[in-house]
């Protein structure tokens, strides 16, 4: 069984519902508890070039924010327990600051973001102006295993035509500089600001992956194989795909779900490589156009169908979905989770919806992020429940 594992960015807020620069502060915390990583350690092109293979507090490039990571999981109970572990993990250590997290993508009220002191992360700033003095984004990561290097590039190819419909589930973005965006993810906007943000071509193998990675670093633009922003991408670490295009999802089960269909895409993808059958051929200019349409609307709108190319309602997209990779997720044990999850989602919304409907019921953004930080580390009857053993 292919393993799975999860990163995820949070916002540290105060109860005003604004973020506060209390990020490496919460991680000092968490450091002395033996629950992070040294934060002097945290420059994210240092952690590229060895991490252990364990969960972790981290910073990111502003600090009003801090990233949790999930240890390697075989099952979707194991993962779900971790997410909900290290999440309640991170919003002890904010709470030792005075402050807490909250899993939003984007911060509804206005902000004046604050970067994290660090070499690469002033770096950023230097080369990449307001792009990077305003990025206070919050994404989910998705890890996947593979075999090798040709197996992942196989699975790139294969699984890019579905990469915007994992925006459309996970979006909880609506609000930027304290006003609606009209979009439901509005980070995927603000997120293809960076050069090397997007979706791909078809790369073929996994000799031409790496020479167009060798390519876009000659071009002197990003700063290093940790800036290659790919919709999704070879792991730089580990012998994983990882999936790049979700919004942090405002709840863990949604998560976990996240997690579910990327490994039965990935699984879904191999399987179709071996097999001889070939990756769609779909232009990525016409996947930048899906993807947008899903930043746009996220499942309260039609989607772009990744088998047609045509508007066909978010349900039905799901539904594709969910056939597509139905005998994966069944070999996995996966699928009544997943399915379930999925219906949920439609039948109750996202993040971006809870967020608007808190809204319209309060007229008060610092409503929205105090609804937000209740959501993030709830633990409602049913739930898998973590303990440290479990994500040990």
């Amino acid at each position: 069984m292919r393993t799975v594992g999860v990163e995820e960015e949070l916002l540290v807020v105060d109860t005003e519902g604004r973020p506060v620069p209390l990020g490496p502060d919460a991680l000092e915390v968490a450091s002395r508890r033996g629950e992070g990583e040294n934060p002097a350690e945290h420059d994210r092109g240092e952690r590229e070039a060895g991490v252990q293979d364990a969960a972790h507090l981290v910073p990111e490039l502003k600090a009003q924010q801090l990233e949790l990571g999930t240890p390697v999981c075989s099952t979707l109970t194991d993962l779900g327990s971790a997410l909900r572990f290290w999440r309640a993990r991170a919003q002890s250590a904010a709470a030792a600051t005075g402050a807490h997290v909250a899993a939003l993508a984007t911060s509804p009220v206005p902000v004046t973001p604050v970067p994290t002191v660090g070499d690469r992360y002033a770096r950023m700033l230097e080369a990449f102006g307001l792009t990077a003095r305003e990025m206070l984004t919050c994404g989910c990561h998705v890890h996947v295993s593979i075999a090798d290097d040709e197996e992942g590039v196989a699975v790139l190819d294969r699984i890019r035509v579905w990469l915007p419909v994992l925006t459309a589930l996970t979006a909880n973005s609506p609000f930027w500089s304290g006003e609606d965006t009209g979009y439901a993810s509005f980070r995927s906007q603000a997120w293809h600001r960076w050069p090397s943000a997007g979706p791909n071509e078809v790369f073929g193998s996994a000799a031409a992956y790496h020479r167009l990675i060798d390519e876009v670093l000659a071009t002197g633009t990003v700063l290093d194989t940790g800036m290659v922003y790919f919709d999704a991408r070879l792991s730089a670490t580990w012998p994983t795909v990882e999936v790049r295009t979700a919004d942090v999802a405002l709840r863990a089960e949604d998560a976990v779900t996240l997690a579910g269909v990327v490994r039965g895409l990935v699984e879904t993808a191999a399987r179709a490589a071996r097999a001889g059958d070939p990756p769609p051929a779909v232009p990525a200019a016409v996947l930048r156009v899906a993807a947008w349409r899903a930043g746009r609307s996220g499942l309260s709108g039609d989607l772009v169908h990744p088998l047609t190319g045509r508007p066909a309602p978010a349900a039905d997209v799901l539904g594709a979905l969910l056939d597509h990779i139905r005998p994966a997720l069944a070999d996995a044990g996966d699928q009544q989770r997943v399915a379930d999850g999925l219906s949920a989602l439609l039948r109750r919304g996202t993040g971006a919806d809870l967020q608007r409907r808190v809204h319209r019921e309060t007229g008060d953004l610092a409503a929205v992020v105090r609804a937000a930080v209740e959501v993030t580390t709830d633990r409602s009857p049913g739930t898998p429940q973590a303990s440290r053993g479990s994500a040990d």
